[in-house]
């Protein structure tokens, strides 16, 4: 009798109202649902602090994947919220956002509207980025006579590169759909239907990756997309040889090759 496994189910990840979902799925992965949509999933103090205490947990307990969306159908997310700007506007934002960067798993942005502000960067601090027809962004900061804080604009500059975070930043104009695939913000442009068939697509790819080597490269691309003086250059080459040769003679690896060319030797 074939049995099927139980359906995953969303839960807030803090007891305050609006506050972001969690699933957990049954292939080791996570989803976080940004939960105002009435709203435009707008970001609270209490939402960064929760995330912030998610994300820590997520470093201990290592998901092959986390993808972040956003309730509805209109926006991904707004920012933090514009009533804590003056007022509440701190260093945790930015931390939270730090964070996210450097989990040590594979990370996607499932872009299902609209985004705006700070959500812009919380998207760039996901490895992919998968956006549907009919997204648009700017980032308001100059607009608002916000300078950014140094995270974000570090993001936007590696991520994006000068003329485009000089586009976005400096400009507070709008950015749309087509545009965002063209320069780089977006790696997919999907119909809003495909949204979720290719988001599973990453999952089922992610939860059979070897969680250790996708840790090491993310961080080791990461520090070679910073500025390095000669020495830390030749440190991080370095690692990674050792880290490359180290996985060459690993068991893991031959285990997992021969577990992939099985099928193949079986029909010869």
């Amino acid at each position: 009798m074939n049995q099927t496994a139980p359906q995953a189910t969303s839960t807030p990840i803090a007891d305050h109202d609006g506050a972001p979902l969690l699933t957990r799925h049954h292939d080791n992965t996570w989803t976080v649902t940004l939960n105002r949509p009435a709203h435009h999933n707008r970001l609270d103090p209490a939402d960064v602090t929760a995330l912030t205490a998610l994300f820590e947990t997520a470093r201990t307990e290592q998901p092959a994947a986390l993808i972040i969306t956003g309730a509805g159908e209109r926006t991904f997310s707004s920012g933090y919220t514009l009533s804590a700007l003056v007022s509440e506007l701190d260093g945790r934002f930015e931390a939270m956002l730090d964070s996210l960067e450097t989990l040590p798993l594979l990370t996607i942005a499932a872009i299902n509207g609209g985004l705006y502000g700070g959500a812009t960067d919380l998207a760039l601090c996901c490895d992919i980025r998968l956006g549907v027809r009919g997204a648009r962004m700017f980032m308001p900061a100059a607009k608002f006579g916000l300078h950014y804080y140094p995270g974000g604009l570090r993001r936007y500059v590696t991520r994006l590169g000068l003329p485009v975070a000089s586009r976005l930043m400096l400009t507070a104009m709008t950015m749309y759909d087509d545009e965002m695939l063209r320069v780089g913000y977006l790696h997919e442009l999907l119909e809003p239907d495909q949204m979720a068939a290719r988001v599973a697509e990453y999952r089922d790819s992610a939860s059979a990756n070897d969680p250790k080597v996708v840790a090491a490269m993310k961080a080791q691309m990461q520090a070679l997309a910073a500025h390095q003086n000669d020495a830390e250059r030749a440190a991080l080459e370095q690692q990674m040889l050792q880290d490359h040769q180290a996985s060459v003679k690993s068991t893991e690896l031959a285990e997992r090759v021969a577990r992939h060319t099985a099928p193949a030797a079986r029909k010869t």
